[in-house]
């Protein structure tokens, strides 16, 4: 790593410790930065928003695609705090950022009582087998709405 990411990495971890501190959940921090300037940054805020949707990575996002105003990162590089759990791996995969930074692992993650790990042995189960099981209900109705989005005119593949 250069030193300028050295820098955008401390500042994620920074906002690892203040979040953690405030109460706002636990020990994690985000900075996504485009072309050396950040665009978005965070800390987890499960606790304070009532949100388990709140982690640092999903906030950063959030906050990094309203100021470029897409939906998608290209060309940002995230630095977080600790390596994505499932949750927020699938969001930096939707919004395709060029590259991720991590300082923790899941491993060290789990080590300190976060169980993303568990969630990382759910993903390979089928759906049935889970801890919370899934069952596919087919519906015609909701196979029709796919197939008005293939012919809709107005669509905007992401």
């Amino acid at each position: 790593m250069t030193e300028l990411q050295k820098t955008y990495m401390q500042m994620a971890i920074n906002l690892s410790r203040s979040g953690m501190h405030s109460g706002n959940g636990g020990p994690f921090g985000c900075v996504i930065v485009k072309d050396g300037v950040i665009i978005g940054q965070g800390n987890n805020q499960v606790l304070s928003n009532n949100d388990p949707t709140a982690h640092a990575e999903v906030v950063a996002i959030r906050e990094a695609c309203k100021n470029l105003r897409t939906f998608q990162l290209e060309g940002c590089e995230i630095y977080t705090s600790c390596e994505p759990c499932p949750m927020c791996l699938g969001a930096i995969y939707w919004a395709r950022p060029k590259q991720v930074f991590y300082a923790n692992t899941r491993q060290q993650a789990s080590e300190a009582g976060f169980d993303d790990d568990f969630i990382y042995h759910e993903l390979p189960l089928p759906p049935q087998d889970r801890k919370i099981p899934m069952q596919h209900a087919p519906n015609d109705e909701a196979l029709k709405v796919f197939s008005e989005w293939e012919n809709f005119e107005d669509k905007k593949v992401y």
